[in-house]
C-alpha cells in the first residue's frame, strides 16, 4: 500500500480521479477481503453494510434463467450468489487485484463465475445483452462522470430490464466518515460536490471518492433514459454490530447509510 501523503476535500482533474480506482483496488483487494469477506461472504449478493442480502429484499426480480451482469463486481460475490440461484452472470471490475480475489473464491468452491476486467464506462458488451445489470458499491462512487456508467448499463440493457445499483447515502456526505457518536454532527455542506481525495508522498492522487445527491443520481438515470422504479434506504438491524470504515450500529440508528436505485429501461 503506498504511503499517504495527504487527504482531504480538493478538487482533482477528471483523468485523475477516474484512473485512481483501479491501482489503489490492485494494491488494497487482498487486505479489503480479508477485512471484509466474512460479512460479504463468498457468494452473497449484499447491498451495503447494513448487511441487507438480496436473498431478502429481491430488488433484481425474477433472475432464474436471465442474462445478468454485474459491474465494479469486486471479488464477484453479487454474481456467484446470482449463478446459484440459476442466473447466468457475469462479472466486471477495473481491478486486476479483485478479479484474482475472485477467482481464488472461484477455485475454492469448484465453480467458475465469468470474471471480465473491463472500466465500467467501457462495457465490452452487445447492446442489449442482459436481463438485469446492478452494482453493489462499485464503480459510481469512484468515476466523475457516473452518467457514463448509467448509459452502459443502459445500453446492455434488454428493454423491460433493470438497473440497480448501491451507493453511500448522500446524506453521509455532510457528516464526517466516524462510526463513532461524533459522526452524528454535520461538518459539511450536503450540497458540496468537492472529491474527496488522497495522494501518496509524490503527490499522486491514489484515491477519489465523488459524491452526488439524490438529485444527480435521479438526472443521471433519467438522462441515460431509464425510469426510477423505487429508492430503498435499508435500516440497520439491531443485530449488526459490524464497524466497517463509518457504517457501524451507532450512527445506524440515526443516518442512512446505503441508497439503493431500482431503474428500468422502458
Amino acid at each position: 500500500m503506498s504511503h499517504l501523503g495527504s487527504a482531504g476535500y480538493q478538487p482533482v482533474p477528471d483523468a485523475e480521479g477516474g484512473s485512481a480506482a483501479r491501482a489503489w483496488w490492485d494494491e488494497n483487494a487482498t487486505g479489503y477481503q480479508d477485512e471484509h469477506g466474512g460479512f460479504l461472504g463468498a457468494a452473497e449478493l449484499c447491498w451495503g453494510p447494513e448487511g441487507l442480502r438480496e436473498a431478502d429484499a429481491h430488488l433484481l426480480g425474477e433472475v432464474r434463467g436471465r442474462q445478468v451482469l454485474e459491474i465494479g463486481a469486486g471479488a464477484a460475490q453479487g454474481a456467484r450468489w446470482l449463478t446459484d440461484a440459476g442466473a447466468r452472470a457475469v462479472a466486471t471490475d477495473v481491478s486486476a487485484g479483485m478479479l484474482e480475489a475472485g477467482a481464488r473464491l472461484d477455485a475454492g468452491r469448484g465453480r467458475r463465475v465469468p470474471l471480465v476486467q473491463a472500466d465500467a464506462r467501457a462495457l465490452p458488451f452487445a447492446d442489449a445483452a442482459f436481463d438485469v445489470v446492478f452494482t453493489a458499491f462499485g464503480a459510481i462512487p469512484f468515476v466523475p462522470d457516473a452518467e457514463r456508467v448509467h448509459a452502459e448499463a443502459a445500453r446492455v440493457l434488454r428493454p423491460g430490464g433493470r438497473w440497480v445499483f448501491s451507493a453511500t447515502h448522500p446524506l453521509r456526505w455532510a457528516f464526517p466518515d466516524d462510526p463513532s457518536e461524533r459522526g452524528l454532527t454535520a461538518t459539511r455542506s450536503y450540497f458540496d460536490r468537492t472529491p474527496y481525495v488522497e495522494r501518496d508522498a509524490g503527490g499522486r492522487v491514489a484515491y477519489a471518492e465523488y459524491h452526488r445527491t439524490v438529485g444527480d443520481h435521479v438526472r443521471d438515470v433519467v438522462a441515460a433514459g431509464l425510469q426510477v422504479c423505487d429508492v430503498v434506504e435499508p435500516e440497520w438491524p439491531a443485530g449488526n454490530t459490524e464497524v466497517w470504515g463509518g457504517w457501524g450500529p451507532v450512527r445506524g440508528r440515526y443516518l442512512p447509510g446505503t441508497i439503493v436505485v431500482v431503474t428500468r429501461r422502458p
